[in-house]
């Protein structure tokens, strides 16, 4: 696989930023995750230059689609679980959707290691994020625990529709990219239509609170860092990297997120969210080493 798994590893640590990026700027989170999306998406559209025409198509146009959408599934999300359980779902449910429409799609079966190691990692991936705590407040009444219970279930079902859509554009670019598309102008045409689909959404959120310089410079650190050059490293990645492992190795993105917490905002890891980092961790090295084959094993033979 060559450079593949590093190149998609390098784009999870700039997704594991995204966060503590956001965290300067004082604005909703659906109109930030808006302007990131155009930034971004604009600029991986022109870095595609005259590539982008020619590998337009219906199926990479819907991939756009499926990227816009899963902003705002993730966001319905988290509004009604809470951060923790609409990330652990969203993130977490990616790489099995991924692996399922390889198989699906394409007729590639996962391997038993993979299939070990993205189990373990999911699991990291909870421990590492609910570990952390939940904090909710009890609900006073029958009424309001059902209400409460159709939010939270609803959450969950938007988390999940966010991670098929994940899979979706994640298997989409692969495809794409496999049959000889420039990697660049796959991601330029998937994140460019996105771009486009998301900016009313920018508009209609307004967009006053970019005029600061700090909140300025972080959007465009947001776009052009964890956006644009993030999937301009995961296309890179893709082009030696079977699709299912790159979205087991994207779960990176997380830890990174978690070391940021510690170092930069003084955060604290309970024992399990250590447990779950270090579990995390041995599972993505797993899925990062390439399997041997058997014409690897002939190869090795005196």
């Amino acid at each position: 696989m060559r450079n593949g798994p590093l190149a998609v590893v390098g784009a999870s640590v700039l997704w594991g930023t995204a966060g503590t990026a956001g965290l300067l700027v004082s604005a909703d989170s659906v109109a930030l995750a808006a302007a990131r999306l155009v930034i971004g998406g604009a600029a991986l559209g022109l870095l595609s230059g005259a590539g982008l025409r020619r590998t337009l198509s219906p199926g990479l146009l819907l991939g756009a689609v499926a990227v816009a959408a899963y902003q705002l599934c993730f966001f319905a999300a988290v509004s009604r679980t809470g951060v923790a359980i609409g990330t652990v779902v969203a993130i977490g449910s990616g790489p099995v959707f991924t692996g399922l429409l390889s198989w699906l799609l394409h007729g590639r079966r996962p391997s038993g290691r993979w299939t070990a190691a993205t189990t373990a990692a999911v699991c990291g991936c909870a421990a590492l994020i609910i570990g952390g705590g939940i904090q909710a407040d009890a609900p006073a009444g029958a009424q309001a625990g059902i209400q409460a219970g159709s939010q939270v279930v609803s959450g969950m079902l938007f988390a999940l529709l966010g991670g098929l859509l994940y899979a979706f554009y994640a298997v989409t670019a692969a495809r794409a990219i496999g049959q000889g598309g420039e990697s660049n102008a796959v991601m330029g045409v998937m994140f460019g239509g996105a771009a486009l689909i998301m900016l009313p959404v920018l508009v209609i959120s307004g967009t006053g609170w970019i005029a600061s310089p700090g909140a300025l410079a972080a959007v465009l650190y947001l776009g052009l860092g964890t956006t644009a050059l993030s999937y301009f490293l995961y296309g890179r990645g893709l082009r030696t990297t079977p699709v299912a492992t790159a979205a087991t190795l994207a779960l990176a993105e997380p830890a990174v997120a978690a070391l940021l917490g510690l170092v930069v905002l003084g955060e604290r890891l309970t024992l399990v969210s250590i447990a779950g980092l270090v579990l995390l961790d041995l599972s993505l090295v797993a899925v990062a080493v390439p399997e041997r084959t058997p014409e690897m094993q002939l190869e090795s033979q005196p």
